[in-house]
């Protein structure tokens, strides 16, 4: 099972479902490639992309049925953490107020350096926040937080005296350290999302995992124990009250972000128990006549469950699919479709670092899909086929 990036084509005219549908199809026609053997879509929840009636996700099922198109798993989980209470959203706020003040004005930053190398602070700077990125919050956050007390002496010497309180405020601290936490977290998780091979069903029990942690925390919460976020224990404890005052508020995120995540990811990772470890799980409910005798006879051969815990996945469902082609077929449909689209956010970075102002011509095409291959060049049939020149 091979993961790779297929094409990079420009968008000459505006990014409508119509003009997208029309490049991916001119490709494969131009290339002898059936639509019919197309199994997954995976895109963000975009109208133009994920359209049931007129996005690209109709316009592809009108030609390839059998397709499943998936919401990319990263995607909904940065969409499922945004939402924010009153009172953390503006404790947010002013925490990326703070931050541009410094990193727009050079100078400020260079005195905010100066200041953290002399206190021999581990950062000598703050980071930018971008909600285009996936991490940026989390960062943002943890990086105040580390530079508390010196990015408050800073204030106080630049006279910005209201700022700068906010920094001597328990209140604050103690919201501004559980935000570091929590979104520390989400970073943790959204990282385990990332990178190449990751199925359907392993991103699922990540989800699961995060969901019952969620449930966990809560219960934690209710008898007042804040150990589990260790910016916000380490506060408390400079706090004759504690973390007590800011409990109830904690507790309101913790429920916001479980009821996201249950609306975000619906279905849980039961339904692929029997594609994660067949010889445990029941039989499928779903499964037809046909299906469910080889399932039982596939989970009856002493020689696949051997093999079960020898191979990856999908090298066993491979192999089932020679013995067993039903059931092999049913389970490879589940893990063939891109479950993030992980492969395309690569290819933005890859862009960035391509086009810069030092080239005079990009062929974005052609150098994007050299940049993010995963393929090893075959130089000496590409030298064989050049004439050398004997005078060199």
């Amino acid at each position: 099972m091979c993961e790779d990036l297929l094409f990079c084509k420009y968008i000459k005219k505006r990014a409508t479902a119509d003009e997208l549908f029309k490049i991916m199809d001119s490709y494969l026609k131009e290339h002898d490639l059936k639509w019919e053997n197309c199994v997954g879509f995976c895109s963000d929840g975009a109208q133009t992309m994920a359209g049931k009636r007129n996005g690209l996700q109709a316009l592809i099922k009108k030609v390839a049925p059998d397709a499943h198109w998936t919401h990319c798993v990263i995607h909904r989980e940065a969409l499922a953490s945004r939402q924010l209470s009153p009172e953390l959203n503006e404790v947010l706020t002013e925490v990326v107020g703070i931050v541009n003040f410094i990193k727009t004005r050079p100078l400020k930053a260079r005195l905010l350096a100066a200041l953290c190398e002399e206190m021999g602070a581990d950062h000598t700077s703050v980071l930018f926040h971008s909600e285009a990125r996936w991490l940026s919050r989390g960062k943002v956050l943890s990086r105040v937080f580390e530079l508390r007390v010196e990015i408050r002496l800073f204030l106080e010497e630049e006279r910005m005296y209201e700022a700068a309180s906010k920094f001597s405020d328990e209140q604050f601290l103690l919201k501004l350290a559980y935000l570091s936490d929590v979104f520390g977290k989400l970073n943790e998780l959204n990282l385990q999302l990332q990178g190449k091979d990751k199925h359907l069903p392993h991103l699922a029990d990540k989800i699961t995992a995060f969901s019952r942690k969620l449930e966990a925390w809560g219960r934690r919460l209710d008898q007042q124990n804040v150990d589990v976020f260790e910016n916000l224990s380490e506060v408390a404890e400079t706090i004759h009250t504690g973390a007590t005052t800011v409990i109830p508020c904690i507790k309101q995120h913790i429920s916001s972000l479980r009821e996201m995540f249950q609306k975000y990811f619906p279905n849980n990772s039961a339904q692929y128990a029997w594609v994660m470890d067949p010889f445990s799980a029941a039989v499928p409910a779903d499964l037809s006549q046909a299906e469910e005798d080889q399932f039982i006879d596939m989970t009856s051969d002493s020689t696949l469950r051997l093999r079960f815990t020898a191979h990856t996945l999908s090298e066993f469902w491979i192999g089932v699919e020679r013995e067993y082609p039903l059931i092999g077929q049913r389970a490879l449909y589940i893990l063939l479709p891109f479950a993030t689209s992980y492969l395309c956010e690569i290819g933005f970075s890859a862009v960035a670092s391509l086009k810069t102002k030092y080239r005079s011509q990009l062929n974005i095409e052609h150098d994007l899909r050299v940049a993010v291959s995963s393929l090893q060049p075959r130089f000496e049939r590409m030298c064989s086929a050049k004439q050398a020149h004997c005078s060199h």
